[in-house]
This record gives structure tokens, sequence and C-alpha cells, in this order.
């Protein structure tokens, strides 16, 4: 089988056509050149040059081999570009499962940044529950979970990126949305509305304390866009994580619970270094770095 390194060499002979330009170039001798083509030669069974009183001329055969060699050295020579590509997160893939909340603002406005820094980094998004499972099956390469959530499963690392402040979403009508907070127990008497986990109203026990009550949840709704639609129209109210401030309606009103609520931590799930891909890592500097300044 030839060698790359036999390629090249002849390559150079048929580049510079002469076996003492090409030992110049490549930093070899003129004799190891020479042995160099006449090994190719009894390897292939056919001439590749005529040795000329000054250089030498490839042959047809000659000519055939030099081109085939000049399409595997440039295929080598990509090949060793995308892997140093791969290699400093330049490229590849990364697969994020996320919760609806945090895929509204905050997934998109770290896509839109390593997008930026690497743009052949290929990224993709799925809002499904169970993210961190996706992660353990190969199925995504981070997933994003919160401290209402339980432990990853065993081999993959938690980590933090930001604390979720849990805010009140009141229609922009509503007789309490022009303060700034808003006292929980005066909201006991509202209708809620409940989601899918962990986009709910979390922990209920430290809601009901505050309020006085438990919530009366007269609306279930898994779609984040559909949530807000009902606040929007007056039919109830519900807690608004702050990694989805950003992608409030104009049309509601965000204030802070009065006593404030625990806020819910926001992991990324990811393999453990060094299992983890440069891409991943680069997307997870990205996150770490938006949740620093959210």
């Amino acid at each position: 089988m030839l060698d790359v390194w036999s390629l090249k060499v002849l390559s150079e002979v048929g580049r510079l056509g002469s076996f003492s330009a090409a030992a110049e170039a490549l930093s070899m001798t003129q004799p190891a050149v020479s042995r160099q083509i006449a090994a190719l030669e009894r390897r292939s069974g056919v001439r590749l040059f005529h040795r000329l009183p000054r250089g030498v001329r490839a042959t047809d055969a000659g000519l055939a081999a030099l081109d085939q060699a000049a399409r595997v050295l440039d295929g080598m020579t990509l090949l060793e570009t995308r892997l140093a590509a791969h290699a400093a997160g330049e490229t590849g893939r990364v697969r994020v499962h996320a919760f609806p909340s945090a895929a509204t603002d905050f997934v998109p406005g770290c896509f839109r940044v390593l997008a930026t820094r690497r743009p052949g980094v290929e990224l993709s998004l799925t809002v499904a529950g169970q993210a961190a499972h996706a992660v353990r099956e190969g199925t995504a390469d981070l997933a994003l979970t919160t401290s209402w959530d339980p432990e990853p499963p065993a081999g993959l690392e938690a980590v933090p990126l930001l604390d979720d402040e849990l805010l009140v979403a009141l229609p922009g009508a509503h007789p309490l949305a022009s303060a700034e907070t808003v006292a929980l127990r005066e909201l006991a008497g509202e209708p809620w509305i409940d989601g899918t986990h962990p986009d709910c109203l979390g922990p209920l026990s430290e809601l009901a304390a505050a309020m006085g009550a438990p919530p009366r949840v007269r609306h279930l709704c898994d779609d984040w866009n559909g949530r807000q639609g009902l606040v929007a129209a007056g039919v109830g109210v519900m807690l608004y994580p702050s990694v989805a401030g950003a992608a409030v309606r104009g049309d509601i009103r965000l204030l802070r619970p009065s006593p404030p609520l625990p806020a819910r931590r926001v992991y990324a799930v990811v393999l453990p270094r060094p299992a983890r891909s440069p891409a991943v890592e680069a997307l997870l500097e990205v996150m770490l770095g938006y949740g620093a300044a959210a």
C-alpha cells in the first residue's frame, strides 16, 4: 500500500522536474528521493519518470499517478483542516434539549452568540421533558434542567448556569399591575395557570404558604405562548421565570412577588470532561457567560 509520504515525494518530483530540487524542498538527500521513486516504480510495475540529462519528465503513467496523488494529498489536507477545526471547537454539532421557558429567550440568545463566534457549529433545539436522560441515551449533547428536577443520571455532570427568579405575570389591565411588586396574599382568589414541569407552579407548599391558601388552578396549558395568551386575556395569572423574561408579551406585566419565592437553579447537563466535544464546551462557555450577565 502506498503511504502519504511517498505520494508527497512523487508530487514534488513531478512539480519541480528534478530529484535534487525535490530533495531540497523536502529536506531529503537526492539519493533518498531517487530510491523513493524507484521503489514506487517497482511496486507499481511501471516507469513513472523519464531520466533526462537535466532533470526528469513524467511518463504517461507518471502523469496519471501525479493527478491521483494530488487528489489524495488535497484530501489529506482537508482532513487535517477539518480535524483541527473540530479540535478548536470551530465546527461540530450540538443538540440541545430544553424546557419551554428556557427555549423562549435564553437558548436562542446563547445560540445567537455562539453562531457569531463559531459559525461552523451546527446547533439544534428540542423542547422536551426528561432532558437529562436524552444526554445519557446519546440523543442530546446538552440538556437544561432545574433544581426542581431529580438528580441527573450517573455519569453525567450538572453545571450550574444561573439562579432563575420567579416573577408573577398579570394582565396589563389588572388593578395590581401598576406596581413593581405584588403581595401574594392579594392573589389568593385569582385563577392560576399551571403548565408542564418544570414550567409549573413549582413547590406548591411554598406558594400556598405565601398566599395563605393553595392556588386555585383553573387552567392547564403546556404551550408557553398559550399560557401568556391566557394571562393577557385576563382569565388567570401565573408564575413567570426570569429566564424567559425578554420573551414576555407587551400586554403582560411582570411583578416581583412579596414575599419572594425561592429561585430555582438552572443547570446544563452534559458529559463530563474529556468526553464532551469542543463544540459542546464552547456552547457551555457561552451559556455560563449569558447566565452571569442575566
